[in-house]
Parts: structure tokens; sequence; C-alpha cells
């Protein structure tokens, strides 16, 4: 019996060894799994706040694109949006007149179906990194962008529609006019408190026609985004005002001898004070002044916009000077590079011999200023199809030139400055291109290929001398094998 009980008691304590184990296991699973559960949040958190840096980063690189493309001269839609929303002094270059009409204004521009689907993928993307990133918070500006291109693009579609009896919009010609000009004239306010009815009276089923009602919502969803628009555009013209008010004050300096004349007009006669009225008049009111002053500032900015549509100069354009010349012709005013050009460095500059420029030195004799391109491509005949294929391309050829000189101070402004084609001495594959103009300009040489040029205007010939600015834009004639 006491064998049996003691074997008992070794059982319960094997027993109790077992489930204690179990439990330290079950302990150590549990640790562990909260320890990896642990680790996976601190991954998933360090790979969000990766995830957002990347984000920022790629936004940021974005806004530096545009900076380069709107300070070479090249800016797409895309980038003048974007400087709608930056206050800062990164766009000095470029021309803030353009900024003076509403953003929705760039799709004015736009002709094609293309460049409209282009500018929507661009504004999508700029939505999505605005809402990712925290630095900044324009997402109502580039959804209301969205909005109105959509809307533009849709009616480019309709134009290219067959049947034009009705429209996409979903109801009559006539009735759309009403809606629109019922919808023009109201704020952002007003429509967004008509939006709400709408819905209601859908959602309530008390709209008979819903059809009628679903195509009015359109145009209102497309007018309040214009609506909303004017007002970031009129709110941004106010803060530049304000910016602008307050350097002017800033830059007021105290006129010396003010003290001294002040107490002589003391000491003289003068004027009648100036009697008002009663002393307990009140005050404007700082939001009503607010108010009529962006009702001002919109007139101004709808007038601007009359004047350009009706071709009238805002300002005189002045001659170009030297400084500006470079930003000219990246503007695009000298012609905007394409595929295959390659810009002309002062390296190209053929230096022959030294002549001796016998005119007054009213001015110092100066080489002009110039912007060039060479443009290069290759043609796939049939020996480049056999021999070379797309990822290894035959090499290139000079296909053409664009030269663009700089004259702002002609002496003589009737003399036209022209181009003339020497020989290159014995060479048989280049000759010399000079530019002559007259004082204080000396002469401009360039070697190029020598080549017949195409003269028509169809193939890009152009010689024109306008506002200081020679252009000389040709393209080599190009011969086909004939047998």
């Amino acid at each position: 019996m006491a064998e049996k009980k003691r074997q008992k008691e070794l059982m319960a304590e094997v027993q109790k060894m077992q489930k204690r184990r179990e439990e330290r296991a079950q302990e150590k699973a549990r640790r562990d799994e909260e320890i990896v559960m642990l680790q996976r949040e601190r991954d998933r958190a360090e790979f969000c706040n990766l995830e957002m840096k990347e984000r920022e980063f790629l936004f940021e690189q974005y806004k530096i694109r545009s900076r380069v493309r709107l300070r070479e001269g090249r800016p797409k839609p895309i980038d003048i949006l974007i400087v709608y929303l930056d206050e800062s002094d990164k766009f000095d270059k470029f021309d803030v007149r353009e900024l003076d009409e509403p953003p929705y204004m760039v799709f004015k521009g736009l002709s094609t179906v293309k460049e409209f689907q282009e500018l929507i993928d661009d504004i999508k993307l700029h939505l999505d990194l605005d809402r990712a990133s925290t630095s900044s918070a324009h997402a109502e500006y580039w959804e209301a962008l969205l909005v109105v291109c959509e809307w533009e693009l849709a009616e480019i579609r309709k134009k290219e529609a067959i049947d034009h009896r009705v429209g996409l919009s979903g109801m009559h010609t006539n009735v759309e006019k009403d809606v629109i000009n019922y919808l023009e004239g109201k704020s952002y306010k007003d429509l967004v408190a008509l939006l709400t009815q709408i819905e209601s009276l859908m959602l309530t089923g008390r709209a008979m026609v819903v059809e009628y009602w679903e195509a009015v919502l359109k145009q209102l969803h497309f007018y309040k985004a214009k609506a909303c628009l004017n007002e970031i555009h009129t709110s941004r013209n106010l803060r530049r005002l304000e910016v602008q008010q307050a350097l002017q004050e800033k830059n007021i300096q105290p006129v010396e001898g003010i003290e001294e004349e002040v107490e002589d007009a003391r000491d003289g006669p003068y004027s009648p004070r100036l009697l008002h009225g009663e002393d307990n008049e009140e005050a404007i009111d700082p939001d009503e002044d607010r108010v009529v002053l962006e009702k001002r500032l919109g007139v101004l900015v709808e007038h601007k916009r009359w004047l350009k549509e009706a071709g009238m100069a805002l300002e005189p354009r002045s001659k170009p000077e030297e400084g500006d010349f470079e930003v000219m012709a990246k503007k695009g005013s000298m012609g905007a590079m394409e595929e295959g050009d390659v810009v002309v460095g002062s390296d190209a500059v053929v230096n022959l011999d030294s002549q001796v420029y016998d005119w007054h030195d009213m001015y110092r004799p100066r080489k002009p200023k110039y912007f060039n391109y060479v443009h290069t491509s290759y043609e796939w005949n049939k020996y480049n199809r056999t021999h070379y294929s797309r990822d290894n391309p035959p090499p290139k050829f000079v296909q053409g030139y664009k030269f663009n000189v700089l004259y702002p101070h002609l002496i003589d402004s009737s003399k036209v400055p022209k181009p003339l084609v020497e020989k290159d001495g014995d060479s048989t594959e280049t000759c010399i291109i000079r530019f002559q103009a007259g004082p204080p300009y000396e002469d401009l040489t360039f070697r190029i290929v020598l080549n017949e040029w195409e003269l028509s205007c169809k193939r890009g010939f152009k010689c024109t001398f306008e506002q200081g600015i020679l252009r000389l834009y040709f393209n080599f004639k190009r011969y086909g094998y004939r047998r």
C-alpha cells in the first residue's frame, strides 16, 4: 500500500512538472509572438515613414522640375498651375502677369484630347502626392482643377461627336443655356448651398425628372469648381498685394530736414483747418472693406482678361536687352528645341583673321550674343535597318541649324543684319557662315556643314530680323536613292 501511494505521489508530481513545462512553453510562445508582433509594428511604421518621405521627396522633385522648365522657358500647363500655389521668389524669371487670370484659364490653351488627358494625369498625380504629403494642403485646389479639366475634355469630345442635337449633358440646348446663365453669377457658398438642396431633393424622391437634375448637378459641380478656383486666385492676389504694400512701407525712408520745414510751416500762414463732421462716426468694418477690395480686384482681373482677349496689350513691349536675350531664347520666342537639337556654345565660334573696324568709338566694338541649335537625326534607310536597331541606333547626322543672334544696340537701325556663306579654305565638307550687322557689332562666324539648303518655309526655312534678333533657321536637302 505504501508503495502504491508513493507511486501515485510520484505520478502526480510528474504530471505537475509536465503541466508547468507546458505552461512555460505556452508563455514563451506568447512572448515570442508579442515580440514578433511588436517588431512587425515597428517595421510597418518605419515602412510607412519611409514611404511618406519618398512621396515627399517625389513631390519636391516634381516642383524642382517645374521650376527648371519655367526657368528655361518651356513650361507645361501643370507648371503654371503649380506657380499659383507657390508664393516664394523661386519663379523670378517667370512672367507673373500670366497669373492675373484664374487658374482654369490655362485650359484655354489646350485644343486636343491628348493634351487634356496628359494634364488630367498630371493633376491626379499631384492630387495623390498632395494628399499623402504632410507639408502641403492644397487638395481642394487640385480637386477643383480636376473637375474643370475633365469638363473641358468632355466639351472637346462633344465637339467631335457626330450628333450635336443633344449634348453630352443630357438636356436641351436652350435649357442648358438657362442653367449656365443661372449658375455663372453665383458665388462658391451659394453654389454649395444649391448643391445641398438638389441632393436632398433627389434623396427624398421629390425630383420629378431625375435625368434633368443629374445633368444640372454636373453643371453645378463644374461651376462650383470654377468658383472655388476664383476664390483661391483672389485670395492669392490679395496676399501678393499685402506683401507688396508691406515692402513699400518698409522701404519708405525719413526725409532729411522735414522737422525744420514743419516748424517753418507752423510759424507762417497756412490754409484753414479742415472741419470734420461728428467725432463719433463709425469706422469702416474690416470685413466689409475686404469684401469691397475683393470685388474691385475681381473687376480688375476680368477687365485685363477682356483686354487680352481683344488683342490689346496691357504694357508696351520694350526692345530686348542683352541680359534678357537668353531668357527670351529659352522662352520659345526663338524657336523651341526639338528632338535631336543640340545647343551650340561659345566654342563653336570660328576666329578668322582679325579685321579693322573703322567706325566711331561711340560704342565699344563687341561680339553679339547668340543662342544656336544644331538639329541632328538619323535615317532608317535599308542599310541602317539591316545593320542597326532601336537599341543600337545608327550614327546621327546634321540635318539643319537654328541661329539666333542678338543686335539690340545697332547704330544704324535701318541696316538689316544679314548672313553670308563663305568658303572654308580648301575644305569640301564644311563652309563658313558670317553674320554682318555693322557697328558696334563685329562679324560673327561659324563653321557649318557644307550642304544644299531647303529654302521653303514648309521645310522649316526662316530668315527674319524682329525686335533686335536675327533668326536664321534652315534644314538641309535630303536625297533619296533612285535606280
